[in-house]
């Protein structure tokens, strides 16, 4: 698979899931306002690394908690949703300390448009999806991090900067960099099941 196949690859996997929005009680405070308003990117965002949907709300709701304490303690918080995102990085963190690592990728997400799907082409690309995933768990946490911020959730390397701590040229460098890791563990991937 080529980069350009790769990258293309992964931007169709990036596909937009928002739900529509609801009316709902707003709360007052930044964190609260943006909490609402990114609930559904950030569950995206957290269902990349957790299987279970009970792991998935947890995560979020611990998320959301750090960040109220976090702005009741007085941190100054310029972008809210990065806030958010890096807390919720924390927690995920945290997490696998405690409980051990996994990745979990949708398989919707995974599916790639075809021409004239034929069983052939089918099971190519069953195989394919199937080490995509293997090369994407093979992957340093930080640098799939990096890959699932940019190309699942959509988010601008400013975004992901804020939320990383760091400049958006240095994210271009390192996603530009976990690309090619990622290139290089697809490769090293057997083709078989």
């Amino acid at each position: 698979m080529t980069t350009r196949a790769l990258e293309g690859t992964l931007s169709r996997m990036a596909r937009d899931t928002q739900e529509p929005d609801r009316k709902r009680s707003r709360p007052s405070s930044a964190v609260g306002e943006s909490f609402i308003q990114h609930q559904v990117a950030l569950k995206r965002f957290i269902a990349r690394f957790f299987a279970r949907m009970q792991d998935i709300d947890d995560v979020a709701k611990e998320s959301f908690l750090r960040a109220v304490d976090a702005q009741s303690a007085g941190t100054p918080i310029r972008s809210p949703k990065a806030f958010l995102f890096r807390i919720a990085r924390n927690v995920r963190a945290d997490h696998f300390r405690k409980h051990g690592a996994a990745v979990y990728v949708p398989e919707e997400d995974m599916d790639w448009a075809t021409d004239a799907p034929g069983p052939a082409h089918i099971l190519e690309r069953a195989r394919d999806m199937a080490r995509l995933k293997r090369a994407l768990q093979a992957l340093r946490d930080d640098r799939r991090e990096l890959i699932v911020m940019v190309r699942y959730q959509g988010m601008t390397h400013e975004q992901v900067g804020a939320v990383l701590g760091v400049d958006a040229g240095t994210v271009k460098v390192r996603f530009h960099r976990a690309l090619k890791e990622l290139r290089d563990a697809f490769t090293r991937v057997p083709e078989g099941d």
